[in-house]
């Protein structure tokens, strides 16, 4: 390990063997300011002091910064200028990066919270001691560091252990800084980067540099260990807590607006419940204020025939016209776990979803139940401490979804998609009484005298073109009629008599019908020069499509050959629509990246991207695409599709 006279500590290598960027960074930042939001947040609740009895509180403070006022500022920007990339990718972000890192003026955003322990045995530095969570936090990486308080650790959101870098993801440079006050006032600051492996000064180094000091411990061995927090006032921590400070802060991130909305569309219950406040500069959110931002238009939309996506108001006016939960027994084939339903139901709603939610108060997503997303309802479920850390158990990484794909035991997987089947099930079930309820029949009706005329006049038309043996009770059966001649007696050589379709319909029995197009060349995207970038969308006819389904993946046969503008073409990107039990289609219900792992071109073995609800660069060959897709466990494989076909120029 060298560096030790400097302020930043990068692990020496003996070879770069590894040139890509961590890809949790890309996963988080793609998820945006809601992702920032709710991990920090999030480690905010799972430190609250038990001794205080008020909410944790959480300022977040976005302004401007010089950039000599960053620690070890000139420091990284060597390393940064020593990067080299060694594919596209890796090049285009390296080029950003070293231009960023020159700005005189730059912009940051910092998270700091109140009420809680801060990070334990700072001044211990890097330690194996799992009571000491400074070591776990500020120089582990996958590691979650878990609390003695095992009730406390049941309702704690992080788990994975992934979550501290999304703050590298919203920096431009990939930086980020903690300031800790721990119980006995004492005060550090430490941080990390998130660069390449690269080559510095003749040496190799690994590509997670820290913001610390470095102490040998023996005459082979050294340690990490923080520096006492004497710095710019914006990376001062003084009162018990952690601040987390993001400089070179990304222009998507900076967005005070769109801050709010994810505080509140995340930790509405948390708020409400009084066990978090949050104050975003000057806007200050709580029990007595959230109602204010969810009824203001700046932040949510309000009539509920338009909420599609963001459904707080809805979550809102179901917890608050709803005081006494429903119980929810949902078991996942070993244990009954006991949910409390907040269910309401407004034919105002098109789109029915639950926010499941943690104790510690915060939504783990928007959950869609199989067939009823279009149910006029809206649901919260909450559990207990036990469901606390069932849940825990299924959360992906990033704490938006409940998943099984992570988890590795055969036997708790499979206990797992149980659960989420009979999740849906039992909110299904709730749904349709709902309707019931709201719908009810105006009176039985007696059906004897319908059902004796169909009968009546169903064995009036069987007997009238069938024959008939009597028996010798009087009764009669009917007798199957022995197959007619196809050419009429005494007709001579006239033609058989037509049967089944009509003479139209046989011509065009087994033709395909041509694709129908949707949208012109100039209602798409456009190139730098203002020209279309397709040649139009088209709608493909059932018999255009062949689907194979097998244990993890789906295979998708395109037959285009009726087109000449589709058949011509080389490649083209792939919507697909779900036809509901209406069969009308339903364009927006079906998350491509929710369902589908990957997607290979069987033509060309190559992996299509799968971006903004689109299948992308698929070859035509000879008027045909052939497609493997790798289906997730929470695939329906009962589903019918429409398929559209965006033909690239």
């Amino acid at each position: 390990m060298t560096n030790i006279n400097n302020k930043w500590a990068f692990s020496e290598i003996p070879s770069i063997e590894e040139a890509n960027f961590d890809k949790v960074l890309e996963r988080f930042f793609k998820m945006g300011i809601n992702g920032l939001v709710r991990e920090n947040i999030q480690n905010s609740l799972d430190g609250k002091l038990n001794s205080i009895k008020g909410p944790v509180k959480v300022r977040i403070e976005t302004g401007d910064l010089e950039r000599s006022r960053v620690p070890g500022i000139e420091e990284i920007t060597a390393h940064i200028n020593s990067l080299v990339g060694r594919n596209g990718y890796t090049k285009e972000a390296i080029t950003y990066m070293q231009k960023k890192v020159l700005a005189k003026n730059i912009r940051y955003i910092s998270f700091e919270d109140m009420n809680t322990k801060g990070l334990a045995g700072a001044r211990n530095g890097q330690s194996n001691k799992q009571s000491d969570t400074w070591s776990a936090y500020a120089y582990s990486k996958g590691v979650h560091a878990e609390l003695e308080e095992s009730e406390q650790e049941k309702s704690r959101g992080g788990s994975h252990g992934v979550g501290k870098i999304a703050s590298n993801s919203a920096s431009d440079i990939h930086l980020s800084y903690f300031a800790n006050c721990d119980e006995r006032n004492d005060q550090h600051l430490g941080g990390n980067i998130q660069l390449i492996e690269h080559k510095l000064d003749d040496k190799f180094y690994r590509s997670t540099g820290y913001f610390a000091k470095v102490e040998k411990t023996s005459a082979t061995q050294t340690r990490f260990k923080p520096y006492e927090n004497n710095f710019d006032h914006v990376f001062n921590k003084e009162t018990r807590g952690l601040k987390i400070i993001i400089p070179f802060l990304r222009k998507e991130y900076d967005d005070e607006v769109k801050i709010i909305v994810s505080v509140i569309e995340s930790f509405f219950i948390g708020i409400i419940q009084e066990k978090l406040e949050v104050e975003v500069n000057s806007h200050l959110i709580n029990a007595q204020t959230i109602q204010k931002f969810i009824e203001d238009p700046k932040y949510f939309e309000q009539e509920p025939k338009n909420i599609k996506k963001d459904f707080t108001p809805l979550y809102f006016n179901t917890y608050k016209s709803e005081p006494k939960p429903q119980k929810l027994i949902v078991s996942n084939g070993i244990k009954d776990l006991e949910f409390d339903l907040y269910f309401h139901y407004n034919a105002e709603i098109i789109s029915g979803r639950v926010a499941i939610v943690r104790t510690v108060g915060m939504k783990i997503e928007d959950f869609k139940v199989n067939n009823n997303v279009r149910k006029p309802f809206n649901a919260i479920l909450i559990g207990g401490r036990e469901e606390d850390q069932y849940l825990k158990s299924l959360e992906n990484e990033s704490h938006t979804a409940l998943e099984v794909d992570h988890i590795k035991d055969e036997k708790l997987k499979k206990q797992a998609k149980k659960f989420i089947r009979n999740l849906n099930k039992e909110m299904a079930e709730v749904i349709a009484k709902a309707y019931e309820d709201e719908n009810p029949t105006d009176g039985l009706i007696n059906t004897e005298n319908v059902l004796f005329t169909v009968e009546n006049r169903f064995r009036e038309a069987l007997e009238s073109t069938t024959g008939t043996v009597l028996v010798n009770n009087g009764n009669k059966i009917v007798k199957s009629p022995k197959k007619k001649s196809k050419v009429k007696p005494g007709a001579g050589n006239e033609q058989p008599e037509k049967k089944g379709p009509t003479a139209k319909q046989d011509e065009t029995k087994g033709k395909r019908r041509k694709p129908t197009k949707v949208a012109t060349p100039q209602d798409g995207a456009q190139d730098a020069d203002g020209e279309p970038t397709s040649a139009g969308k088209f709608v493909l006819y059932p018999e255009s499509v062949e689907r194979l389904i097998l244990a993890n993946q789906e295979i998708v046969k395109f037959n285009l050959k009726n087109d000449d503008q589709i058949r011509n073409a080389s490649t083209c990107n792939i919507e697909i629509a779900v036809v509901d039990g209406m069969g009308r289609e339903q364009l927006n219900e079906f998350n491509l990246d929710e369902n589908y792992q990957t997607a290979f071109d069987l033509a060309t073995g190559e992996m299509c991207p799968i971006e903004n609800q689109q299948i992308k660069g698929v070859t035509i060959h000879d008027g045909e695409m052939d497609l493997k897709l790798m289906i997730k466990d929470r695939f329906n494989r009962a589903l019918k599709f429409m398929y559209y076909v965006e033909v690239m120029k």
